[in-house]
């Protein structure tokens, strides 16, 4: 604004109104004005006093004046010489300029001081209510009435519940009600209840208490003064199944990550010092307790590679490009993790329904092994019948007979019984306090409802020709394999042909051609003197040699004519020589044969060391050769 209107102050007055001397000294006294303002009239005359130029301000001389305005605008003490009339107009025009840049500087640092001066205030303010809130908070906490009602309102929630799960209410509640477990129970109790506990694979079928038994297992480990496990060692579950590998490493709930401070939501106050958080995970939960990883086989390989560095050094790393070790802000725990890693010394105990050759080879070589055996059907009953006890209910004993014919694992059964527990106790309605009763007519209303039927044995009392049974596992439940061949003269003799169905795989299909062989080296039959057809009753997939015995059995019977006893199993691989050989799986297959109603079951000998040392419930009978094997299995030579 001073500058707008400078020009319209230092003007001469047109000679019309006033003389030339009296327009430059009009002109002089109204730059002594603009000096005024600009420097305020006390620092004018302290510049004045320091530049000795008070007297010639004070001079009625035109020349004295203009060369103390020449000092006090240029700051130039040495100028002397009083300035001549043909040099007003040149000194005038220096004078003005001079002043007319200090006037432009002046107001740009009045609207700087006057920014300035509102960011200051600006900052002050807001500074003062953080200083008014923290004294809120400190007065009153951080509850306020919405708050509070939310917290009432959880409150109130947390007081009502629900009964427990079924399986929870009939979960065992110590290491004698595991049934059925037996050698199990004591093989993990021997890796557990050590002073150098082992990491352990449980092999078995689902349903059958795997999980049940490891955590009563910790539970035993912690009551002896021996063992590294203290009385709060934590006991971390997790299934396999969930657990995925991310190969951007953002997350990783069993080994942890770090959450970093721009795109993962790190905490606040560390977010905004740009300060990486690392998370911790299951593996630093378990430590010095049981890391329980249910169907482990199904765990991403990457992850389970990662899981066995963790297993070697009893740590976690982490790594982050955003940490930087000396900045100041960060905490000492972060600092701890980044340089140290977080502590994760826990013994694994996986789960799973795999067989052990589809296990991770690196995790089977760290671990011990322990295999958990098919409930029969008396094991179940008396789950059924424990489990009822448990819950306060009255159990027929036709009833739990027939959950256990329609059941194969202690779950479905125990889901079985906690439908017909609820039925009984609707039926009975308010007729007296006495405990619910289950009876075989319940427990058939709720089997059918799941669409559970009793599982018809296969054996029969009833020889058959060209019909034998093989054993064969899956995921260590056995079950029995219905061979049947037919035998035809071949149209043109030596030009006879054997069919066999694809769908059982090269392994069967090659036991086929073994089996023809040795009927030709054993029994003097001329194969190709016969159209010989091959069939696995219900299909499916032969993954092993070990149906060999049954399809020589079965095709020897449908080319001789002699009828076979069908309350008898066979397992075993068949050499070209007639030999048996040993085969997996023993166990289950002996299960799965009984569970079939057969009588008797013929195994290698070299697999007398497999068979379980507990009563089974079936004859087992070890044999070396075809030879041995046919004297049990004719119809007329039942024994």
């Amino acid at each position: 604004m001073l500058m707008k209107d400078l020009p319209t102050l230092i003007l001469p007055d047109t000679e019309e109104q006033i003389s030339r001397g009296t327009g430059w000294r009009r002109q002089v006294t109204a730059l002594y004005g603009l000096l005024t303002n600009l420097y305020g009239r006390d620092k004018l005359m302290r510049k004045a006093k320091e530049l000795d130029v008070i007297k010639l301000m004070r001079s009625d001389e035109l020349p004295e004046r203009l060369l103390a305005l020449q000092r006090l605008v240029f700051e130039d003490d040495k100028l002397q010489e009083l300035p001549r009339e043909e040099e007003f107009p040149r000194i005038l025009e220096e004078v003005e300029d001079v002043l007319a840049d200090r006037l432009a500087c002046r107001a740009v640092e009045k609207k700087l001081e006057e920014k300035v001066a509102a960011k200051v205030q600006e900052q002050q303010d807001r500074y003062l209510e953080e200083i008014k809130l923290q004294i809120l908070k400190r007065e009153t906490g951080v509850e306020n009435a919405v708050t509070l009602k939310k917290y009432a309102l959880l409150e109130k929630k947390e007081q009502v519940g629900l009964s427990v799960s079924a399986q929870e209410a009939l979960r065992p509640r110590c290491l004698a009600e595991v049934v059925g477990q037996e050698r199990a129970v004591r093989a993990l109790l021997a890796k557990l209840v050590s002073p150098f506990p082992q990491h352990v694979l449980l092999y078995g079928p689902p349903g059958v208490g795997k999980t049940t038994a490891a955590r009563l297992a910790l539970a035993e480990a912690k009551k002896r003064k021996f063992t590294p496990f203290r009385a709060d060692a934590p006991f971390v579950e997790v299934d396999g199944t969930t657990l995925r590998w991310d190969p951007r490493e953002i997350t990783n709930p069993l080994l942890g990550s770090v959450h970093d401070p721009i795109y993962q939501g790190a905490r606040l106050d560390l977010a905004e010092g740009g300060v990486p958080e690392p998370k911790l995970g299951l593996v630093t939960e378990a430590h010095g307790g049981v890391l329980f990883i249910d169907e482990i086989g199904e765990m991403d390989p990457m992850l389970q590679n990662k899981l066995l560095k963790v297993l070697e050094d009893k740590r976690v790393t982490f790594d982050s490009s955003y940490y930087d070790p000396h900045d100041p802000r960060v905490p000492k725990y972060i600092k701890k993790l980044f340089a140290e890693g977080a502590p994760a010394d826990f013994i694994l105990i996986g789960a799973t329904t795999r067989d052990p050759s589809e296990i991770n080879a690196a995790i089977r070589s760290r671990c011990a092994e322990v295999f958990f055996s098919p409930l029969t059907r008396t094991d179940i009953m008396k789950i059924v019948q424990e489990g009822a006890e448990r819950i306060g209910a009255r159990i027929s004993h036709a009833a739990a007979e027939l959950i256990s014919a329609c059941t194969i694992d202690a779950r479905q059964a125990i889901n079985v019984l906690a439908d017909a527990y609820g039925l009984a106790l609707s039926r009975q309605g308010r007729r007296g306090d006495k405990p619910p009763y289950i009876g075989k007519k319940q427990a058939e209303e709720v089997l059918q409802m799941r669409r559970l039927s009793p599982r018809a044995g296969q054996a029969s009392g009833r020889p058959e020709v060209g019909k034998a049974f093989g054993l064969g596992v899956n995921r260590f439940l056995g079950r029995v394999l219905e061979v049947e061949a037919a035998a035809f003269p071949a149209r043109e003799k030596g030009q006879g042909r054997i069919r066999f169905n694809d769908t059982a795989g090269s392994m069967a299909r090659d036991s086929v051609f073994n089996a023809a062989a040795v009927i030709r080296k054993v029994r003097g039959i001329e194969i190709a003197d016969y159209d010989l057809h091959v069939n696995l009753i219900g299909g499916g997939r032969v993954d092993g040699p070990s149906a060999g015995a049954a399809i020589f059995l079965a095709l020897v019977s449908a080319i001789e004519g002699r009828p076979l006893r069908q309350d008898v199993a066979v397992s075993g691989e068949i050499s070209i020589q007639g030999r048996i050989k040993a085969v997996g799986g023993i166990p289950e297959k002996i299960y799965g044969a009984r569970q079939a109603g057969m009588k008797k079951v013929l195994l290698p000998r070299e697999n007398r060391n497999d068979i379980p040392g507990e009563k089974t419930g079936i004859q087992v009978v070890l044999v070396d050769t075809v030879a041995e094997m046919m004297e049990h299995v004719w119809a007329e030579e039942r024994q």
